[in-house]
């Protein structure tokens, strides 16, 4: 649908990004800024830096004290409220209702959606590990699906690059399976956590450093520093970690080369047969159903793991008729997430004389320590995992079942109750074909676009390492020598890591692979995907720092093609 006289050349761009989350966001800057009229498309509604609605509410300024609605979770929320946090009153407005979005199992999959301007970078953990050479290196050395076109190398620059912009916080440890980063200062580990660190690093020679995170410790780029206040996921009205709305959107809308629709719904990029490339997407208004296209030079796909190669799937033509790039038949396959939910707790004697100020909004990390090097064949698993933790000390509310105003009433509020410590591991989850997603074409959603269907599951290798995962957790607290020590394992579904990943992976040959080593697909060079769909394998790592490095190397490849006229 064209607009006006203009026709054609009113709708016409020199680059599309579609999604505007961690990696749209990074591609809109990287274009913008090297001159390019940029479209972000977005499906879901606006929302600028600030507007945060529960972002300064405590707890008794919302409903239910902030809890979920029971019945509420019920009828809207079914899937959503296994994670446990996305339907409480001060979250959910980030995260779709499955009523209106509804999604498909053949086996579980617990698939978190928000689906507004900036996505996930609002509500995301933001921790940010580097992935390290072994990483890359591991498909090919374990002979496990396909080996990564690119090595750690290749995309070093680019982590400095985007480390430098977004600000993140953390020590240097000189751990090869982690690599050190450019930090801006550090939150401290508390006095537990140190004591720890040290007995750990003695007895198991293993390292537990502050989690790393994309939150400023000091003003940056026209964002303020972190506030220790621990409400992260309800948006930062103060711009402390990185999010699209405080970072690089506003870098992109600063050169006047970005133009922002959303409630646009991309359902599919069209083809043309001439050039071998894409020319343009085809949305849909969610608000008025109208349909539009838009045209440009190259494409952008960041609208998530899932969203980017459904729209993929989606692009069906005469050249491509199981969808756009699909000629190696992976696309869809080799669906990742971490597993975790595994590891343990203790109690902690002593430090009654310590306590810790502020809500540090991250924890411990300890990285991975198996399969590491000449331990790479004392195993009966491949790969490994890190942890994520803390310790603390329970308030006076914890040690009684009610509270009453009495003549004990002040002295309760000055008695912390007792430290503890925990950890969980996040684990890698290995590629394989038959673990995917795949488009429900018999249900439609109510833009008349079909639906996903899950069938993925955790298999033997990840299953294999879970027992491990508990036990070294635990062997750590207990040289540690804190008491009463107790593990747990309890996996659910893949997606409840909200790192979903593959699905439209990178390798070296098109007969086995998406995309070439550039993030762009082998058949339709103009069209670069730089989410979670690229990647090759799953790391144990959290992974957005990498999708936002691979995001930024992609756009400066992008703009030099378009630049030499390929």
């Amino acid at each position: 649908m064209l607009f006006n006289s203009q026709g054609e050349a009113e709708v016409t761009y020199d680059a599309i990004v579609v999604g505007s989350g961690i990696s749209g966001g990074w591609a809109a800057k990287e274009l913008t800024e090297k001159g390019l009229k940029t479209l972000v498309l977005d499906r879901g509604r606006d929302v600028k830096h600030g507007e945060y609605p529960t972002a300064s509410l405590d707890s008794w300024d919302l409903p239910l004290r902030g809890r979920s609605d029971y019945a509420e979770q019920m009828e809207h929320y079914p899937m959503q409220s296994r994670t446990g946090y996305t339907t409480s009153q001060a979250t959910k407005h980030w995260f779709v209702k499955d009523s209106e979005h509804p999604y498909y199992e053949d086996k579980r999959f617990d698939w978190c959606r928000g689906y507004h301007v900036g996505g996930r970078s609002i509500t995301w953990g933001r921790q940010v590990y580097r992935w390290s050479e072994m990483d890359f290196e591991a498909n090919a050395k374990d002979g496990v699906a396909v080996d990564w076109p690119i090595r750690y190398s290749d995309i070093e620059p680019w982590y400095d690059y985007v480390e430098q912009f977004i600000g993140i916080q953390g020590m240097n440890e000189g751990l090869a399976q982690v690599p050190d980063a450019k930090f801006m200062g550090n939150f401290e580990l508390n006095c537990v956590e140190q004591h720890a660190r040290e007995r750990i690093k003695k007895a198991l020679g293993w390292t537990m450093t502050i989690g790393r995170t994309a939150h400023l410790t000091q003003p940056h780029n026209g964002r303020g520093k972190c506030q220790n206040r621990n409400r992260c996921i309800r948006g930062c009205p103060y711009g402390a970690y990185f999010s699209s709305q405080a970072s690089t959107l506003p870098a992109a809308m600063a050169t006047g080369n970005m133009t922002l629709r959303p409630f646009s719904i991309v359902h599919s990029l069209i083809y043309d047969d001439a050039s071998g490339k894409a020319i343009g997407v085809n949305v849909i208004d969610t608000e008025t159903k109208e349909t539009y296209e838009y045209y440009a030079k190259v494409i952008f796909l960041c609208a998530s793991a899932i969203a980017s190669t459904s729209i993929l799937l989606n692009s069906k033509s005469e050249r491509f008729p199981n969808g756009m790039g699909n000629d190696s038949g992976e696309l869809g396959h080799n669906l990742m997430d971490h597993h975790f939910k595994t590891g343990a707790s203790a109690e902690v004697d002593g430090f009654d004389d310590k306590y810790y100020k502020g809500r540090r909004p991250t924890g411990f990390y300890v990285a991975r320590t198996t399969n590491l090097g000449d331990q790479a064949s004392k195993k009966d698993y491949l790969r490994g995992w890190g942890y994520q933790g803390g310790a603390r000390r329970g308030g006076w509310g914890s040690m009684v079942a009610e509270l009453k105003a009495g003549p004990q009433f002040k002295e309760m509020m000055g008695q912390p109750g007792k430290w503890s410590m925990g950890m969980t591991a996040f684990a890698e989850m290995l590629p394989d074909h038959r673990n995917k997603m795949y488009l429900n074409y018999d249900k439609l959603d109510k833009w008349g676009v079909p639906t996903v269907t899950f069938d993925c599951e955790f298999r033997e290798n990840e299953m294999a390492m879970r027992a491990d995962m508990a036990n070294n957790a635990a062997e750590m607290l207990e040289v540690s020598g804190f008491k009463n020590i107790r593990t747990y394992s309890d996996i659910g579904g893949p997606g409840l890591g909200i790192h979903e990943m593959g699905t439209a992976r990178m390798g070296r040959d098109p007969k086995t692979s998406v995309l070439n080593g550039d993030n762009a697909i082998h058949a339709v060079p103009n069209v670069y995907v730089t989410d979670g769909a690229c990647m090759t394998s799953s790391a144990c790592q959290n992974p957005s720092i990498t999708y936002m490095a691979l995001t930024a190397r992609a756009a400066s490849h992008a703009t030099n093609q378009l630049n030499n006229n390929i």
